[in-house]
C-alpha cells in the first residue's frame, strides 16, 4: 500500500491558513485574564476555579483506562482521551496499534503553524501487524441515539454542542453528527481516498480551529494533557510544516493504552460532564462576562472557546 504521510490535503491546508492566528502565549493570556477576574470582579461572575472547585463529584466523570492513551515524549507525557462513540473503527485500530507498539521510536514529523502537529512513521516502512491497512472514514455519524448537549448559539456549520465529552455538532437536514477540530483535537492522516487512513499517522490541532475541515476526516479524540508540549514545538520549515532533516524530528518513546499501564504509573483524570449543572454555568459565564475587566459582553460564545475541563480525579470513596 502507499502510505500518505500528509493528515490533511494541500487543498483543506490553503483554506484552513486563512484562519485568524492563534497566539502563541493565548495559555498565559487566559491565565492572567482569569486573574484579573478573580481580583476585580468577585462579585459577578465566579472565576472558573472557583466554579469547579465547589462543583459536586457527580458532575465529574472518570476517563476509561481502555480508551486513553500515553504517548512518551522527551519532554513528558502526552495524554489522548479517544472516542470511539464518533469513530469506533478508527479506534479500535489505534489500539490495535498501540498493543502492537507500532509507535515506539517513530517520531513527530511535523510542526505547521496555526494549524496542527503530525506523528508518523517517517521511514513509512513498519509493519502494521494485525491491524488494519486500511480503515473506512468516519467523518460523520448518526445523529440519533447520541446524548447531545446543545449550546444555546448559532453556529456555522450545524448546531454546535458537546457529545460523549467532546465538541460536537450535528445537523437536523441529514440527521447527521460530527465531532469538530477545535484546539487539542486529534484526527487521523488520510489521503485523498476516504479509506487511507488507519490511524498510524495522527495529527493533533495546535492553532486556530481548522473547522473547514469538519466532516472531511476522521477525528478521533483530543488530547487531555500536555498539549502544550506539542504546540510549543519548532516549526516545520519544509511544505506543508514538515520537517526537512530526520534530527528535527521529535522521537516518541512509546504509547501505552493506560489500561496497560500499572497503576501506580497511571494518572487517573476526570473530566466536567457536558449535561452538568456546572457545565452549564461555565457556559453561560463565558457568553455573558460581567466581570469589571469586560466592557462589552459577548453574549456569545463558539463552541470551541467553550473549554472541556480535565482534573485529577479525587480518590474514590470506600464502597
Amino acid at each position: 500500500m502507499t502510505r500518505t504521510l500528509p493528515a490533511v490535503t494541500a487543498a483543506a491546508l490553503l483554506a484552513a491558513g486563512c484562519a485568524a492566528d492563534h497566539s502563541a502565549h493565548h495559555g498565559q493570556q487566559h491565565a492572567q485574564q482569569e486573574g484579573a477576574h478573580a481580583h476585580h470582579g468577585q462579585q459577578n461572575t465566579r472565576p472558573m476555579s472557583e466554579l469547579l472547585a465547589t462543583s459536586p463529584a457527580s458532575d465529574w466523570r472518570r476517563l476509561d483506562p481502555g480508551n486513553t492513551l500515553y504517548m512518551e515524549i522527551p519532554s513528558g507525557r502526552v495524554v489522548i482521551e479517544l472516542a470511539p462513540e464518533f469513530a469506533p473503527k478508527n479506534a479500535a485500530n489505534i489500539r490495535t496499534l498501540v498493543r502492537q507498539k507500532y509507535f515506539d521510536g517513530i517520531a513527530i514529523v511535523r510542526s505547521h503553524d496555526n494549524y496542527v502537529v503530525q506523528w508518523a512513521d517517517p521511514t513509512e516502512k513498519r509493519e502494521f501487524g494485525a491491524a488494519s491497512a486500511k480503515v473506512e472514514g468516519e467523518f460523520v455519524r448518526p445523529a440519533a441515539g447520541l446524548a447531545f448537549t446543545k449550546l444555546p448559539d448559532p453556529d456555522t456549520y450545524g448546531e454546535a454542542g458537546f457529545a460523549a465529552g467532546f465538541w460536537a455538532a450535528r445537523e437536523s437536514a441529514t440527521g447527521r453528527a460530527w465531532m469538530v477540530h477545535c484546539y487539542s483535537t486529534v484526527g487521523v492522516g488520510r489521503g485523498n481516498e476516504d479509506d487511507s487512513g488507519n490511524g498510524s499517522s495522527l495529527y493533533a490541532v495546535i492553532g486556530s480551529a481548522p473547522r473547514l475541515l469538519d466532516r472531511n476526516i476522521t477525528v478521533v479524540g483530543r488530547v487531555v494533557q500536555g498539549i502544550e508540549k506539542l504546540s510549543v514545538l519548532p516549526r516545520g520549515t519544509g511544505s506543508l510544516g514538515f520537517y526537512e532533516k530526520p534530527e528535527q524530528h521529535t522521537p516518541i518513546r512509546s504509547v501505552r493504552l493506560a489500561a496497560d499501564v500499572p497503576p501506580g504509573e497511571r494518572v487517573e483524570l476526570e473530566a466536567l460532564r457536558p449535561d452538568s449543572e456546572t457545565f452549564r454555568q461555565m457556559v453561560e459565564n463565558r457568553r455573558s462576562r460581567h466581570d469589571d475587566w469586560y466592557k462589552v459582553p459577548a453574549g456569545h460564545v463558539d463552541v470551541c472557546n467553550v473549554p472541556l475541563p480535565i482534573r485529577i480525579a479525587k480518590p474514590e470513596e470506600p464502597k
